[in-house]
């Protein structure tokens, strides 16, 4: 007999992620008997579905009750699953602030005003959250490296970590610009994250930052694309 969960599961852990208009995602985003079961066995390996209704993905993560066993389990905290050093993780963080946290905001205002014009309509039907990839900005590497490279250990550290951050899905590189991949809306805790980015010191660094929504002054890229650093793949966590 076909264990669809059990298919689900294995094409998460093996895609590490899925498209929400997915038939098995739709399915264990809007079948409630089908979400438990999975979030069941998911639990039973310290895993959890990690879903957002802005995200226009699903993956898996580490379940919070695991975290402890995964991160604590050698003589320090781990700060990840992937081996991302540091200066890798603040990249992706400033990468997260800059492409995420405007997007979420222009989700939001779109949604306000659809939800304005529907008061006008005595008929209207409520209008899922818009998952359009024109909402997302796109950043111009050079930018990036002018904003942030002194920051970031420079321009060989910074184009390297952009390789290794594109290949796990985090983002999309191509021709000199930086958009969203289909991890990066998964990676963190928005509710969480945000407020900490916004209120912190990386708040005052992206204050005045505008993201590009075009290719004004795109330049050669950082990199040959076609001449990937080399870096093992490896179990993530998202």
């Amino acid at each position: 007999m076909h264990d669809e969960i059990a298919a689900l599961i294995a094409r998460l852990l093996s895609q590490r992620w899925l498209p929400r208009d997915d038939a098995q995602a739709r399915k264990a985003l809007l079948d409630e008997t089908f979400r438990e079961e999975l979030d069941r066995r998911l639990a039973a390996v310290g895993l959890e579905l990690r879903e957002h209704p802005y995200s226009a993905y699903i993956g898996v993560a580490v379940a919070r009750s695991a975290e402890r066993h995964v991160f604590g389990g050698s003589d320090s905290w781990i700060s990840n699953t992937l081996q991302l050093d540091r200066d890798a993780v603040a990249l992706l963080v400033v990468l997260w602030a800059l492409i995420v946290l405007p997007k979420r905001q222009r989700q939001l205002e779109r949604q306000q005003a659809e939800a304005d014009a529907s008061q006008t309509l005595m008929f209207a039907e409520a209008k899922p959250i818009s998952r359009d990839p024109s909402l997302s900005p796109v950043l111009a590497e050079r930018t990036l490296l002018a904003d942030f490279g002194d920051r970031l250990g420079g321009k060989t550290r910074v184009n390297f970590n952009l390789g290794v951050l594109s290949r796990h899905g985090f983002i999309v590189r191509r021709k000199g610009e930086l958009a969203e991949g289909p991890l990066l809306d998964l990676v963190f805790d928005y509710e969480r994250t945000a407020r900490r980015i916004l209120d912190g010191a990386l708040g005052d660094l992206l204050a005045g930052l505008t993201p590009r929504d075009d290719a004004e002054s795109i330049d050669e890229p950082l990199y040959d694309e076609t001449d990937d650093a080399e870096d093992g793949e490896v179990i993530h966590d998202v």
